[in-house]
């Protein structure tokens, strides 16, 4: 496991506690309003299997067949496809159905962590990026189980961001480098929509290995919440240039009133085979796209996605990008 300096997870602590109250005004658009409305030219994903889809155009999570039984990668879009389709664009890894050349550059990658944002960063920026360019950024899943499944010594997380406990250190140092390189693409004049990752407290992955250990799920979602903490603090706090979609908050809110969205399961995973194959055929008894909140044990059905694309629009439409 590759580890972070704990000196680079310090840096910029001082901060913390200053910057917290004035974030959500500046990143999440506040109250200032665009003359024109924002039009991307073009949609660069980066990240993880949140946000990106694999290349025969699958998605991590339930994939939808049509009415003859076969994928087709329009149905049940994930929340980065939505957001594209709110621009009448196409992308790269889903032209079916359409002639329309792809404005969608997927460099997203499944399993990334945010050692990996770098590279996929280097690629788009072989050609400079204009304000017209929107990037969307989703990684840290599997940062956060890497560390709560691997780390060695102290294994506790505490609430109170003044407490640094080792497994803290390590997070918010990988939770400060995706913000440094967030920060890269501000520097190079682009547009961001940059996504939380959802409570792993919640998901049906910390909710077994509570049942097995009480007390896992509070441990992830403290996990969670410190990288998630980092990210949205050390990113330059400017509207002008980032939106914030909060994976965290969408999951909170489903979970604790499923029916208000028409949810019935918040606790159990929908497929009962392996991401990315995964199809409303191979769902488990009773579930259905739009019944189970989660995929699998870590990855969001199709009803958070939509609840995330709505967000991301927002943000992209409000935003005085």
């Amino acid at each position: 496991m590759r580890m972070f300096s704990t000196d680079t997870a310090r840096r910029g602590g001082v901060a913390l506690m200053a910057a917290i109250g004035g974030w959500m005004l500046h990143a999440c658009g506040g109250s200032t309003e665009q003359i024109d409305p924002f039009v991307p030219q073009q949609i660069i994903v980066l990240g993880d299997d949140s946000s990106g889809l694999a290349s025969d155009g699958k998605r991590y999570g339930v994939n939808g067949l049509d009415s003859s039984a076969v994928f087709d990668c329009r149905l049940l879009p994930i929340w980065t496809q939505q957001l594209a389709g709110a621009y009448g664009m196409v992308t790269d890894r889903c032209t079916t159905g359409t002639s329309v050349t792809p404005t969608v550059t997927t460099r997203a990658v499944a399993g990334a962590k945010a050692a990996d944002l770098d590279v996929q960063i280097d690629a788009q920026l072989v050609t400079p990026p204009t304000s017209k360019d929107l990037f969307t950024v989703m990684i840290g899943l599997h940062d956060i189980i890497e560390v709560y499944e691997t780390f060695a010594g102290d294994k506790t997380c505490d609430s109170d961001p003044t407490v640094n406990t080792p497994m803290e250190l390590e997070l918010r140092a990988r939770g400060h480098h995706v913000a440094e390189q967030v920060n890269r693409l501000i520097d190079a004049g682009a547009r961001i929509i940059v996504s939380t990752v959802p409570d792993l407290g919640l998901s049906p992955y910390g909710r077994t290995r509570d049942a097995a250990s009480p007390g896992q799920a509070a441990l992830l979602t403290c996990l969670t919440a410190t990288y998630n903490a980092r990210v949205r603090v050390d990113i330059v706090q400017d509207g002008r240039y980032w939106g914030l979609v909060l994976a965290d908050d969408v999951v909170s809110a489903l979970t604790k009133v499923p029916s208000a969205y028409g949810l019935s399961n918040v606790t159990d995973a929908a497929c009962t085979t392996a991401v990315p194959d995964c199809t409303t055929a191979t769902l488990a008894t009773g579930a259905s796209a739009s019944t189970h909140l989660w995929a699998d044990d870590r990855r969001l059905g199709p009803v958070a996605h939509t609840q995330l694309a709505a967000q991301a629009i927002r943000r992209a439409s409000n935003n005085p990008f």
